[in-house]
């Protein structure tokens, strides 16, 4: 995973979830309107407190999150 220096989880910053630079932009909100079809440059526009890297991060560490795999333990 390369470096992800942007997104950020705080218990105190919304709720938790992870965040772009401590921010109250998450990165859920970033997929969620690039998933709607808007573009870098639109979400930007939107939001100018947020730069292009900070998108592409979002993105980098949303995918990774999706390959995640959960396995489950023996009991004993």
């Amino acid at each position: 995973m390369g470096n992800l220096n942007r997104i950020a989880q705080q218990p105190d910053v919304m709720g938790g979830k992870a965040c772009i630079r401590g921010m109250r932009a998450t990165v859920g909100m970033i997929v969620g309107q690039t998933g709607a079809g808007h573009s870098i440059d639109e979400i930007l526009a939107d939001h100018p407190y947020l730069e292009r890297e900070d998108i592409m991060q979002a993105l980098r560490y949303a995918a990774w999150r999706a390959e995640e795999r959960e396995l489950t333990l023996a009991s004993t």
